[in-house]
């Protein structure tokens, strides 16, 4: 009977199994499948009801199935967690989902199966008391916060290491749910962090950093066993020991440095005389011991398959380790570009960030960041911002098939593509001067293209150019005013013009100023509104170095505040000290008195552009018009216009577009999005000054070493103790053999062999004699007790 009932129990099982098998190859197959409809409430609760694990199964499936599409379930509540006590596991994992989303709202029903999940706690099954212990610390119910104490306890001591992963998942959780059971969880957490079971310790050291990374004396006896078990880990683990030990790094292993004495090399003959070769003192930096350890052991995980991984390394060696190590990183970091396009954009984000503070460990890899034409936008910008960074580093070939290929993608369809790629050859010639030569020819190239937004930035960049050098660039503006007839964009019109007007103080008896603004005056009308700014201002710039000249021919006394040809550093500009320029009220009283000559040209061009703007119908042309015709209204008064419209510019600079993201965590959010979040990842602190650091000893394990007395007085581990022990009784007993007068001879195996069976024959013949021994002993009895019997027969018969 017994076996029929198994027979039928497998037979059943075998069903449920055919029937699970062909519904899941059926859902399978279809290729539109038809939306799962609810079924009926109580047809639901019946199969919950049941006795049947299928069943009960197909019920728990359609009830998570209703509440991961946000539909009602709470009214299952009492017919779910009934089957907790079911011994199937799958049914117990349904349930424990259920349970793990419904109990905060209903605690007290959840409270009812807390017995039966502390029961689950002593399965014989590992991953039944992980999935208890999971689900018990998941409860967020406060008033089971002792409980879950206890159940961690219990898992800190499980034989099963993923019972004590599971205590150590559940230990964050017990904290939110009671912060008050603090230090029953540092002991666990004490506990863990020395667990030998390296997916443990990962486990361990996410919940140790969540709930009190700051207690760093709780890691000094585990540091060295955690460095050795950070290869082992999974990917989680090792991003939080990363982490971790950079943190403790920067707060327990100072910054060390030592001077080294680095002498020049002397010449080609021995007797030259040379007064260099004095040895130059240089700081080196020095690891620590601890550290160089932990650095060591991040270089294996530079193979890891994980990004997040090798980002985090490239991180810890940026912030903790010398630039040997960071170079060792580079190659990883840019292999990251095979990835997909997710995950490639992210890896560019940190080599940007990388590139910010070493670029000259990117100008290898300057092949790639070649721009291939699937990039998508970002993708390309981030690689041309690369080659900006590592352009001045590089050898000749490489900077000139950087330029080239920006060149090439200045004639892309993509706009935003162009723009990008200009201002990257704009960047190269400001971060090389040696290239801004031939960057200005190439950005010239494009100043006449009926693209306007490529003509427009092209002048843009120009113009920071020009104003580096502006003496060296007048026939540049001379070729720029000539292309005025051919930009029709109004952003480009609007750079030439400013341009011309800045050049407009130079040479005056041959500057091209006077007659640009002739012709512009005539199509006036048909401008744009940013182009009559600028001829506004330019008509103003020509007007104030008319009046500048003609005061100059009566008074021969220059103006301090006449117009520099160029544009001269700020500590060159104007100043209101007596000794280096007349001030104002000495340069008022050599003013002439008498207007300038109404029938000049320029004055009449002044007036014309006057009259042309009175009937505009830009407000803010007309308020710009009647400040400059209010601070040239005097010509006898001319300084205040001059201080405002012919002051020198500042030489402008182009930043490195992430240059705001510059200082922002490697493998962040913050970094890729460019905002730094308030509630993200912490700082890494200072490092902490030499002296005031915890001493190594700290760090010992403690395993394995004991005091032993009489062989040295020290520490020194078991084992060589033993060996110690061992080495000092052979030696006494040589020496006894030797005050016996014996001579102790090397043995062999063949004399070890003899001395074995001599002993085993001496041990034969040991047995014989004691059984002689005993058969002896036996008869003797025999005898004395025959004699006995027969006294006490005489005794009798006497009587």
């Amino acid at each position: 009977m017994e076996s029929m009932a198994r027979i039928s129990s497998m037979l059943e099982t075998a069903r449920d199994l055919t029937i699970e098998a062909a519904q899941s190859a059926g859902a399978a197959r279809s290729l539109n499948p038809r939306p799962t409809r609810d079924l009926p409430f109580l047809q639901i609760k019946k199969l919950l009801d049941s006795r049947n694990d299928r069943e009960i199964l197909e019920g728990l499936r359609k009830v998570i199935s209703m509440m991961y599409r946000s539909k009602p379930c709470l009214p299952y509540f009492s017919s779910v967690v009934k089957n907790v006590a079911n011994p199937n596991i799958e049914v117990k994992k349904l349930v424990y989902i259920y349970l793990l989303h419904y109990a905060e709202s209903e605690p007290d029903l959840a409270l009812l199966s807390i017995n039966t999940i502390q029961k689950s706690l002593t399965d014989q099954s590992p991953q039944v008391r992980a999935m208890a212990l999971r689900v018990m610390s998941g409860i967020r119910v406060p008033v089971i916060s002792q409980i879950v104490s206890l159940a961690i306890k219990r898992g800190c001591a499980d034989m099963s290491p993923h019972v004590r992963k599971a205590a150590a998942l559940a230990v964050p959780k017990c904290y939110r749910l009671d912060p008050n059971t603090m230090p029953q969880l540092l002991d666990y957490l004490a506990t863990l962090l020395g667990d030998k079971q390296y997916y443990v310790v990962g486990s361990a050291v996410t919940a140790f950093l969540e709930i009190c990374p700051e207690r760093v004396d709780l890691i000094h006896k585990h540091y060295r066993g955690l460095v050795r078990k950070l290869v082992d880990m999974d990917e989680w683990g090792q991003l939080a020991t990363l982490r971790l030990m950079s943190f403790y790094a920067r707060r327990c292993l100072p910054k060390r440095t030592k001077k080294s004495n680095k002498s020049k090399s002397k010449g080609f003959y021995e007797d030259e005389a040379s007064e260099e070769n004095n040895p130059i003192e240089e700081e080196i930096e020095v690891l620590d011991p601890d550290l160089e350890l932990f650095l060591k052991a991040c270089k294996s995980l530079l193979q890891n398959r994980n990004s997040a991984v090798i980002v985090a390394v490239v991180r810890c060696f940026l912030d903790l380790a010398t630039p040997e190590y960071l170079d060792h990183a580079i190659g990883p970091l840019v292999a990251l570009l095979r990835s997909p396009q997710d995950i490639q954009q992210v890896a560019l984000y940190n080599i940007v960030a990388v590139c910010l503070v070493r670029p000259e460990c990117f100008v290898r890899y300057a092949n790639h960041f070649l721009v291939h034409s699937s990039d998508p936008f970002d993708v390309a910008r981030l690689k041309f911002e690369i080659w900006t960074l590592i352009y001045p580093h590089c050898e000749p070939h490489v900077r000139d098939m950087i330029l080239s290929e920006l060149e090439h993608f200045t004639r892309a369809l993509d706009p935003d593509l162009v723009q990008e790629s200009v201002r990257a050859i704009g960047r190269c010639a400001q971060n090389d001067s040696r290239a801004s030569a031939r960057c200005l020819r190439l950005l010239l190239k494009q100043v006449s293209s009926q693209v306007g937004h490529l003509s427009a930035e092209s002048l843009t960049v120009i113009r920071h150019l020009i104003q580096q050098d502006p003496q060296a660039h007048v026939k540049t503006v001379i070729r720029l005013a000539k292309n005025l007839d051919t930009t029709p964009n109004p952003d480009a019109r609007a750079t030439i013009i400013w341009l011309v007007g800045e050049f407009a103080g130079i040479d005056s008896e041959n500057n091209i100023a006077p007659d640009v603004l002739r012709i512009l005056t005539r199509g006036f009308a048909s401008e744009s509104e940013p182009a009559k700014l600028q001829i506004v201002l330019l008509a103003a710039k020509v007007y104030l170095h008319y009046l500048n000249r003609t005061r100059e021919q009566e008074d021969p006394q220059p103006s301090p505040y006449s117009p520099p040809s160029s544009s001269p550093p700020p500590e060159e500009w104007p100043s209101s000290e007596p000794n280096n320029t007349t001030t104002i009220t000495q340069a008022a009283r050599s003013l002439p008195s008498q207007p300038p000559d109404p029938d000049h040209p320029i004055s009449k061009l002044w007036s014309h552009i006057l009259l042309l703007v009175r009937y505009d119908t830009s407000y803010d042309l007309r308020d710009r018009t009647r400040t400059y015709r209010a601070l040239l209204a005097n010509p006898s008064s001319t300084q205040l216009a001059s201080l405002l419209l012919l002051a020198p510019k500042p030489v402008p600079h182009a930043p490195s577009p992430s240059e705001y993201r510059k200082g922002l965590p490697l493998g962040s959010a913050s970094l890729v999005l460019g905002t730094k979040f308030g509630g993200g990842e912490a700082e890494l602190p200072e490092w902490v000054k030499e002296g005031e650091e915890p001493g190594p000893s700290v760090r010992d394990e403690g395993r394995g070493r004991e005091v032993v007395a009489g062989l040295g007085g020290g520490e020194r581990p078991a084992g060589e103790a033993l060996d110690a022990a061992l080495r000092s009784e052979r030696q006494r007993e040589e020496e006894r053999e030797r005050g016996k007068g014996k001579v102790v001879v090397e043995k062999n195996l063949e004399d070890w062999l003899g001395e074995e069976e001599e002993e085993s024959g001496s041990e034969e013949e040991e047995t014989e004699t004691e059984e002689e021994e005993e058969g002896e002993s036996s008869e003797y009895e025999e005898i004395t007790d025959s004699e006995d019997e027969g006294d006490e027969g005489k005794k009798l018969v006497g009587g």
